[in-house]
């Protein structure tokens, strides 16, 4: 319920910056000074206002709307643990079948996208998404939830309590082939799809998760001095194996261009400039595109139109402000807190805030660099699922009352042993010692 509560505050702050941008009469924001130089220039009154396209800030909150539902159903539903991991795997199977498809349309038709033309990234698997970016985060992010469904597998078929490394081997050798098999092949299928993509970032971002993600799931199993950092450095030496050998055009692109454009780098410096001059209530929600042009770098291509950022923080602030922006840094962090939490307290169930604390990670460090989250097919389903996280990092209060009365039973049982009879007992006391003996 905080949680839910804390997201009643991100609506209110949203509410209250869209009244300002929306209003013409605006309680404290400012009017944008480009009315009254429309007005002056074509000698025509223009009723003022605080956004630079007026009423583009209603049509701009459909995304942020659908992504605060979505991490609030996942919130709702995830509260049930079965739900919960119902969800988790629907959103691994699909993006299993989404990276199948992708790999065959691009063998067998790599100029369409489902019934529509494919008239960009033609040398790249996108699946049904347009940008290869997108697409290398969401097969990876796949990728993330089919690795730890499989370490999940393997670890629940070992029975001792810390792993014996030695003994690893054997001990796989004793799963089934059929109860890991669809798993492993899931798993190949997303990183295959992944790597296809071409996208630097998006394929460097989602093996880093896969390191992390593997590591924190056995941080228990690893020796006590040392056994993180060398499971870090023997999960990067993997990586940048795959890296070298499955992806080639991966590699090449960062030869040739380094870790990031300089078009985009500069992009990143007009759009501070827009901030610094619209500090407060930014220039409009969903306005980039018109609030871009006269900060354009002279250092970038004249081709084309920058709609977007490539930087869903620094866009987000330039449109709405630097405190409602703040507002939203500050619930992400409490969000991965919260997953933190629940990744190190629980032991049975504990890959879903696990995935949700991996995805999420993946998903905001790949939007300071692109727009990942501003695409609806990637924010809906993982914010969902980040909601799942979030619900399953604490105990519900079913699964409290059982503790309460396993704790309870526990004493009674032992004091039974012990205890002759006694009319100071409770019954259902009385009743355990009988059984005790028995």
């Amino acid at each position: 319920m905080w949680i839910i509560a804390g997201i009643g505050v991100i609506v209110a702050g949203y509410a209250f910056v869209l009244h300002e941008q929306l209003s013409d009469h605006p309680w404290v924001a400012p009017f944008q000074p480009i009315w009254k130089q429309a007005s002056v220039l074509l000698g025509v009154p223009i009723a003022p206002s605080a956004s630079i396209v007026k009423n583009e800030a209603f049509f701009a909150l459909g995304a942020p709307l659908a992504n605060i539902l979505a991490i609030v159903l996942g919130i709702t539903v995830g509260a049930n643990r079965e739900r919960g991991r119902r969800m988790l795997w629907v959103i691994a199977i699909s993006g299993a079948l989404y990276a199948l498809y992708g790999v065959a349309s691009f063998l067998i038709e790599p100029t369409m996208i489902l019934w529509r033309d494919k008239t960009a990234y033609l040398g790249s698997v996108t699946g049904t998404f347009i940008n290869r970016n997108t697409a290398a985060a969401y097969f990876g992010s796949c990728a993330v939830i089919w690795m730890l469904l499989i370490l999940e597998k393997v670890r629940g078929r070992i029975p001792e309590r810390r792993l014996i490394w030695k003994n690893v081997s054997r001990d796989l050798s004793d799963i089934p082939p059929r109860e890991i098999l669809p798993h492993l092949l899931a798993f190949l299928v997303c990183l295959m799809a992944m790597f296809m993509t071409g996208s630097r970032a998006g394929v460097g971002l989602s093996l880093l998760a896969m390191v992390v993600a593997f590591t924190v799931f056995l941080r228990r199993d690893l020796p006590t001095r040392s056994g993180i950092a060398l499971a870090l450095v023997a999960g990067a030496a993997i990586a940048l194996g795959l890296l070298q050998f499955l992806g080639g055009r991966v590699s090449t692109r960062f030869d040739s261009q380094g870790l990031a454009d300089e078009g985009r780098m500069e992009a990143w410096k007009s759009t501070l400039r827009i901030i610094g001059d619209n500090p407060w209530f930014g220039t409009g929600m969903g306005t980039f595109r018109w609030a871009f042009p006269p900060y354009r770098s002279s250092n970038i291509s004249i081709y084309g139109v920058w709609d977007r950022a490539h930087s869903t923080p620094l866009e987000l602030t330039s449109e709405v402000g630097i405190p409602l922006a703040l507002l939203i840094a500050i619930a992400w962090a409490v969000i991965f807190i919260v997953l933190a939490r629940g990744v190190l307290s629980r032991r049975r169930d504990a890959i879903i805030p696990l995935a949700a604390a991996a995805t999420a990670s993946l998903s905001v460090l790949h939007s300071s660099l692109d727009f990942t989250l501003q695409i609806p097919g990637y924010s809906i389903p993982f914010f969902a699922l980040s909601g799942v996280g979030l619900a399953q990092s604490f105990r519900t209060g079913q699964a409290q009352g059982e503790r309460t009365r396993s704790q309870s039973l526990l004493r009674w049982t032992k004091r039974a042993q012990t205890w002759d009879a006694a009319p100071e007992l409770p019954e259902h006391a009385r009743e355990i010692r009988k059984t005790v003996r028995l």
